[in-house]
């Protein structure tokens, strides 16, 4: 279990789901393996394409384990502590 009573994947499981959402790929469920991954929001073309959901949770149907991410990418660190300058 893990924030508030809610069933979250191991941080290697997470990482693999993320990755392969945002490559557009579908896989099982790390955990169960169960096929069917429940995206929130659904995907689809956005009509404005800077339009970008402010959080994405993918959660299996069967274990109800779930992973959530910001899409977006990241250019550079934000502290310059992280650059080491």
């Amino acid at each position: 279990m893990g924030r508030r009573g809610i069933k979250e994947y191991r941080a290697s499981e997470a990482l693999q789901l993320i990755l392969a959402d945002r490559d557009q790929v579908d896989i099982p469920c790390p955990s169960c393996g169960h096929k069917t991954i429940e995206r929130t929001p659904k995907r689809r073309l956005p009509k404005n394409r800077w339009t970008v959901p402010r959080q994405v949770t993918l959660k299996c149907k069967k274990c109800s384990r779930q992973a959530m991410y910001v899409p977006g990418k990241v250019t550079q660190p934000s502290d310059i502590e992280l650059v080491g300058g």
